[in-house]
């Protein structure tokens, strides 16, 4: 989204670790095991988080705290000590509400 705002190499780099790092340690458990809920509407607010980090990113004076690179470092060993049941598993968080 930022490349289609004409951005810099470096903004769409500062623009993907902005809408990343609010994704960190995320639980995949759908409600039902159907993916409405929380997906979907995680997808929407995910997209509305994308037009966010591009907008700023594009600004002059926004200067990341932490790179692109230490935020996938971040995400991967957080998906590693996550414990298996809120992986798409259907067996933990909101998964196993009775609805």
């Amino acid at each position: 989204l930022a490349h289609l705002c004409q951005a810099t190499t470096q903004q769409v780099l500062i623009a993907s670790e902005i809408a990343m790092e609010h994704h960190l340690g995320l639980t995949c458990d759908p409600v039902g095991g159907l993916v409405q809920i929380p997906c979907i509407e995680r997808n929407v607010l995910g997209a509305i988080k994308a037009i966010s980090a591009s907008k700023l990113a594009l600004e002059d004076e926004y200067k990341p705290k932490v790179s692109l690179d230490e935020v996938i470092a971040t995400m991967y060993a957080t998906g590693k000590d996550m414990n298996e049941k809120y992986k798409e598993t259907s067996l933990g968080g909101l998964a196993t509400l009775k609805c």
